[in-house]
């Protein structure tokens, strides 16, 4: 629905939010918003401009898991986006005026790759070698940069339990991360995690 290169900010999208919750709410439904950016969210839910907390009652269900269990899944995770095009789809929004600075040039995956494009479109053979190397050192960047978001993330979760005092449900998943390739996972995932959520909403609606 945005266009890649169009500033979407918090603003933009507490307005499109806004939008759908009144839309879900008329035909009797319950919004479920979903991050994505913890800030959107945040800005969603504590600026007055948009009176969230004074039009609707929240019910904030926070699904961790712990960093040394999570790290190794994000690391494959990108892995498995190369392996499924992440190259060629960055590609093809790849230009070397381009502004780093706004729309879908911002999201991790993209700035990464400036380095490696800009070589591969050089006048001439690009050595192959070279090449690789550069691609190689991007995916590594990707990757850092990924797990450095996660704990930035995880930063402003405890600052608005802490701070601001939003009454989030932490269902812990790290045991159901560490078990997700062993026969029975999906089951695992039912029980020690979607159960919990399912409970938690079914006492939020009654209330």
């Amino acid at each position: 629905e945005i266009d890649p290169a169009s500033d979407f900010t918090s603003e933009n999208f507490c307005a499109q939010a806004n939008c759908y919750i009144e839309k879900i709410i008329s035909r009797g439904y319950v919004p479920i918003i979903i991050g994505g950016s913890n800030s959107y969210i945040e800005k969603l839910v504590e600026d007055p401009t948009f009176m969230f907390k004074s039009n609707y009652d929240s019910c904030f269900i926070w699904i961790d898991v712990d960093v040394s269990t999570l790290d190794p899944f994000l690391r494959k995770r990108v892995d498995h986006m190369v392996q499924k095009g992440l190259v060629d789809e960055v590609r093809g929004i790849f230009s070397p005026d381009a502004d780093y600075s706004r729309g879908i040039r911002l999201s991790i995956g993209v700035p990464e790759m400036d380095k490696y494009f800009r070589e591969e479109n050089k006048f001439g053979p690009c050595e192959e070698s070279t090449k690789k190397l550069l691609l190689e050192s991007a995916v590594e960047e990707i990757k850092v940069n990924t797990c450095n978001l996660v704990r930035h993330q995880l930063e402003k979760i405890r600052r608005l339990m802490d701070e601001k005092m939003w009454p989030l449900h932490r269902i812990d998943t790290t045991n159901v991360f560490k078990e997700k390739e062993k026969e029975g996972a999906d089951n695992k995932w039912k029980h020690d995690v979607l159960k919990p959520c399912l409970e938690i909403m079914k006492e939020f609606l009654k209330q």
